[in-house]
């Protein structure tokens, strides 16, 4: 199965039925499947970088040449290093679906809300309290 590049960001949003609680069992199932989804693409971008950088790694003769191709196999690298470590975040937040603290503010205990969780399913903090989190990271204060 191929996944087009954008596959997350097309994933259906969650709708909620009316009264139903937050983070239902249907909610987390839905977060579930979608971050499944998101990992299953990383991972197969992952496998795409690897064949093509085996397929395309004789060395061309011009140094102008080689020196592209150095510097699109070190940017590749980088995103699939910036990609593993989202992965982590995705193991993370299927582990926080099964420990029933999916969907709240690791600071304040808070829904985090549908619409964050939707925008950025790993996310761990409300908008106030990463907000919070960034102005003390500015200041220094950590």
């Amino acid at each position: 199965m191929e996944l087009s590049h954008d596959f997350i960001e097309n994933y259906p949003l969650y709708e909620p039925k009316p009264g139903e609680e937050y983070m239902s069992p249907e909610m987390l199932e839905h977060f579930k499947n979608k971050l499944l989804a998101w990992k299953k693409q990383l991972i197969w971008e992952a496998s795409n970088t690897v064949n093509h950088l085996k397929s395309d790694s004789s060395t061309p003769a011009d140094p102008n040449d080689r020196a592209s191709q150095e510097e699109e196999f070190a940017l590749e690298l980088r995103t699939r290093d910036r990609e593993r470590k989202l992965i982590s975040k995705i193991d993370k937040s299927l582990r926080d679906i099964e420990d029933g603290e999916y969907g709240f503010c690791q600071m304040s205990g808070e829904p985090i809300g549908l619409a964050r969780m939707e925008a950025r399913p790993t996310a761990t903090l409300t908008v106030e309290m990463k907000t919070k989190q960034e102005m003390r990271e500015k200041q220094g204060i950590a």
